[in-house]
C-alpha cells in the first residue's frame, strides 16, 4: 500500500503521523511512504531522516493524490479530503461529534475512516491505543508546566538556612494522564493526593505513592471504555466536599476528568477558586471539553484572586518527538492489524476493526 504523511493543519501542532523509524519498518514490509516536505520538522525529524530510509519526499498534493491511505494526527481539513482519491482510507484522530462536516465529506468520497480514538480499550489493542500513549505524555507535561508556574519547589529540603516543606499536589482523575501525573509529581518530591470517581483506582494511586481521597456515595459510578459515565449530581457534590480541604491546601491542582462523548464535569467552582491558596496553580487538562475548573479559558492562562489557572491545550504537541514516535507505533500496530497481503482486510468480526472503522469499506457497502 501507499501511505501518505502531510503537515498537520491544526494551529500549534508539532506532531507528525509517522516517524522515520516506523516509515522504515513499513517500507521494509513492502509498502511505500510519501511525505510532504517538512512534515516532520516540528518533531525534530528532518526530510533527510526520512529520505535515508526510502521515503519519497514531495508536495502535499503529490502525497495525497498518490496514496491509498492518509495517516494523520488530527482530522484532515475539507480541502485535504477533497484532494484524496475516492475509495482511499484515513487513519487519524477524527472525533466525529466535534467534526461532523469532515465526516460527511469523507463519506461522500467513500473513504474508509479508522478513528484512533475509537480503538477499543482491550488488552490486545493496547499497542494501538493512541489515546493512552498521548495522555501518558500529557500527564507528565502537566506536572512540569505546573511546576514552572509555581513560585516554590516540590521536594522537602533541609538546609542550614531552614527547612523547605514539600509542595502539595492534588490530582483529579486517575486515568492514564492522572497516573503519570502522580508518578511525575512524586519523583519531583511532592506530596500527592488524588480524587477519582472510580473507587477501584485506589490501589493504582497508592502503588505510585499517592494518597487516595475516598468519596462515600450510595450509587456506583458507571464506567465505559475507561471513562466515567453518568456521574450523578449527588456524587459530584460529595466529591466536592471530600476534596475541599486538600484543594484549599494544594500548591498545584491538575484536573484530567473527562466523560466520553460529553462535556467535562466541573469539579472546581468559582467559589472554591476564591478560597484556594494565593500563588497556587491549576492546570486544567479537560479544557477542550469544557474544563474541570469553572474559571478555565481554553488555551489561556488567567489569574483569579492570585490563583493561576492554565487552560492547557494539546500538551503532547509540546513533547512532539516522543509523542510522534509513540503515535507512529500506534499507527503501525493498527495498520498491521487491519491489513493482509492484499491490503485492508475489513474483518468486521474483529472487535478492533469494528470498533474503529467509522465509515467506508463494508460499511459503505451496507454489510
Amino acid at each position: 500500500m501507499k501511505l501518505a504523511v502531510i503537515k498537520e493543519s491544526r494551529a500549534g501542532e508539532n506532531r507528525v503521523a509517522l516517524s522515520p523509524t516506523v516509515a522504515a519498518a513499513l517500507i521494509k514490509a513492502g509498502h511505500e511512504v510519501y511525505l510532504e516536505s517538512g512534515a516532520g520538522l516540528g518533531s525534530a525529524f528532518p526530510d533527510s531522516a526520512y529520505q535515508a530510509v526510502g521515503v519519497k519526499i514531495g508536495s502535499k498534493a503529490d502525497a495525497l493524490s498518490q496514496c491509498d491511505m492518509l495517516t494523520h494526527v488530527n482530522p484532515p481539513t475539507a480541502d485535504e479530503v477533497g484532494e484524496l482519491r475516492n475509495g482511499t482510507s484515513l487513519m487519524s484522530f477524527v472525533y466525529p461529534d466535534l467534526n461532523p462536516g469532515i465526516l460527511d465529506a469523507l463519506k461522500a468520497k467513500n473513504i474508509a475512516v479508522f478513528a484512533m480514538e475509537a480503538v477499543p480499550r482491550i488488552s490486545r489493542a493496547q499497542s494501538m491505543d493512541a489515546l493512552s500513549s498521548q495522555a501518558n505524555l500529557a500527564g507528565y507535561k502537566a506536572v512540569i508546566l505546573g511546576a514552572e508556574n509555581l513560585t516554590k519547589i516540590f521536594p522537602l529540603m533541609m538546609t542550614a538556612a531552614g527547612t523547605v516543606t514539600p509542595g502539595r499536589v492534588l490530582i483529579f482523575g486517575a486515568g492514564v494522564a492522572g497516573l503519570q501525573a502522580i508518578a511525575t509529581a512524586k519523583r519531583l518530591g511532592a506530596v500527592v493526593e488524588v480524587s477519582d470517581v472510580r473507587p477501584e483506582t485506589k490501589e493504582q494511586v497508592e502503588s505510585l505513592g499517592g494518597k487516595f481521597i475516598e468519596v462515600k456515595a450510595d450509587n456506583a459510578v458507571q464506567v465505559e471504555g475507561g471513562y466515567a459515565k453518568d456521574v450523578s449530581a449527588e456524587f459530584l457534590q460529595k466529591q466536592k466536599e471530600a476534596v475541599e480541604k486538600s484543594l484549599f491546601n494544594a500548591d498545584l491542582v491538575i484536573t484530567t476528568a473527562l466523560v466520553r462523548g460529553g462535556k467535562a464535569p466541573v469539579l472546581i467552582s468559582e467559589e472554591q477558586v476564591a478560597k484556594m491558596k494565593f500563588g497556587s496553580v491549576v492546570v486544567d487538562m479537560a479544557v477542550e471539553q469544557g474544563g474541570n475548573c469553572a474559571m478555565s479559558k481554553s488555551g489561556e492562562t488567567v489569574e483569579v484572586n492570585g490563583v493561576r489557572i492554565i487552560g492547557a491545550l494539546n500538551l503532547p504537541s509540546s513533547l512532539a518527538t516522543n509523542a510522534s514516535e509513540l503515535y507512529a507505533k500506534n499507527i503501525q500496530n493498527l495498520f498491521n492489524q487491519l491489513t493482509n497481503e492484499n491490503g485492508l482486510a475489513f474483518d468486521m468480526e474483529d472487535e478492533i476493526t469494528a470498533g474503529c472503522l467509522l465509515c467506508g469499506g463494508p460499511i459503505a457497502a451496507g454489510s
